[in-house]
């Protein structure tokens, strides 16, 4: 049963106000609690039974040396995704996904591979023998690859899991993962689908207090796993 304290972190930041009543997907009914001037809410109990599920869930993961994915691309969530990832040491898509990230992983590491080299090259100063035309060329190339894909290098092969703020805003990526059987775990309001969801944590995934305070618990987790066990 969830504490007061913990029921009243997520009160504080607004983790139970979910949609209209009108924009409620039916795989969302189990974690309603009431509705309240045409708006839905959460029921909080429920929230922190299914956070400490997948925050248990990830700390496994990253025991097991498996790397998960943080991904959200809402204007609103995107620095929160990104530095709750970068804290992980995590790979993330805090943007526009790139369809086939997933599914035609093979050749998405082709074009890190590319960006990579070119980096690489840049360093130390391999790109000196060509004109200042072609160098710039390269460097708009780098620079486009890193709009793309800056936030996977790290990926060298698929991820363990994802871990998704708003999988309706993240439909593809949800989509994807499902379709290659690797877990999601997500913060998800009332419009989400709950059934493509394998750790679903319902709350409110545009607050960035709500947002802030679930994906810290869920790097946090992932942090916790990567320590050694004390002897």
């Amino acid at each position: 049963m969830a504490t007061a304290a913990e029921l009243k972190k997520l009160y504080d930041v607004g983790a139970h106000f979910a949609l209209a009543r009108t924009r409620r997907h039916p795989t969302a009914v189990p974690f309603i609690f009431s509705t309240k001037d045409r708006t839905d809410i959460f029921d909080l109990e429920e929230t922190v039974r299914r956070l400490a599920s997948a925050r248990e869930f990830v700390q496994n993961l990253a025991k097991a040396g498996k790397s998960l994915l943080f991904v959200g691309g809402k204007n609103e969530v995107i620095s929160i995704v990104k530095a709750a990832a970068e804290r992980a040491n995590s790979p993330y898509v805090a943007g526009r996904w790139i369809g086939g990230t997933l599914t035609n992983f093979k050749n998405i590491r082709k074009r890190i591979d590319r960006l990579e080299k070119l980096s690489a090259d840049r360093e130390s100063g391999e790109l000196e023998k060509y004109t200042k035309k072609e160098r710039l060329m390269i460097d708009r190339e780098i620079e486009e690859l890193l709009g793309r894909f800056g936030g996977i290098v790290s990926l060298k092969d698929l991820p363990g899991a994802l871990y998704v703020v708003d999988t309706r805003h993240e439909h593809t990526a949800v989509k994807e993962a499902n379709q290659l059987g690797i877990p999601v775990i997500a913060l998800a309001s009332s419009d989400c689908d709950f059934a493509q969801i394998q750790y679903p944590i319902p709350a409110n995934d545009t607050s960035v207090k709500s947002v802030s305070f679930v994906t810290e618990e869920i790097a946090d987790a992932y942090q916790e796993g990567k320590k050694p066990a004390a002897k």
